[in-house]
């Protein structure tokens, strides 16, 4: 796949999962699921908006830009993720589409990760590759705070107990 291609594959990417994220964070009871998936939601927009700068300028100039930011901003998951679990104390209601989506999504990051992975190995640029690399240890970091969170949900005081927080309530 040609470099075009693979950004225009990318963008795709981003706006399916974007969408994905937005309709499950509406669906979602769950505070924990709906606000990963907000949080998701928003920075794979990011993402799209990011990449499909570069794609344009690329059309307009044939090669990587030197004008274009080679990092989007990172994502805070990671440390919502740990901030709830301090605040929530107990696993709030949950529902078998709340899991289903977790697994989908999931699935979606590590997909995104290899993909961004191998666009940023078969760059030449180092500039190109960096920005590639950055979107996949993103998606990386999408990924294993999406497995803690379903983790989480499937069974709290167990996920509580492999952290090293005895209780519930994180002590």
């Amino acid at each position: 796949m040609d470099r075009m291609a693979s950004i225009e594959l990318a963008i795709k990417n981003e706006r399916v999962e974007m969408a994905f994220y937005t309709n499950e964070a509406r669906r979602s009871k769950n505070p924990l699921a709906k606000q990963i998936f907000e949080m998701l939601a928003r920075d794979e927009e990011e993402h799209e908006r990011r990449i499909k700068g570069l794609y344009e300028k690329l059309v307009g100039g044939g090669q990587w830009p030197a004008d274009v930011p080679i990092e989007v901003a990172g994502t805070s998951v990671k440390g919502f993720f740990k901030g709830f679990l301090r605040r929530a104390g107990t696993g709030e209601e949950h529902d078998d589409d709340d899991v289903a989506a977790l697994k989908k999504a999931i699935e979606f990051e590590a997909r995104g990760h290899d993909f961004y992975n191998k666009l940023a190995g078969a760059c030449t640029n180092p500039m190109e590759k960096k920005f590639f690399g950055f979107l996949a240890d993103i998606e990386h970091e999408h990924h294993a705070s999406l497995v803690d969170a379903l983790a989480y949900l499937e069974n709290p005081e167990d996920y509580m107990a492999r952290m090293g927080r005895g209780g519930l309530d994180g002590a």
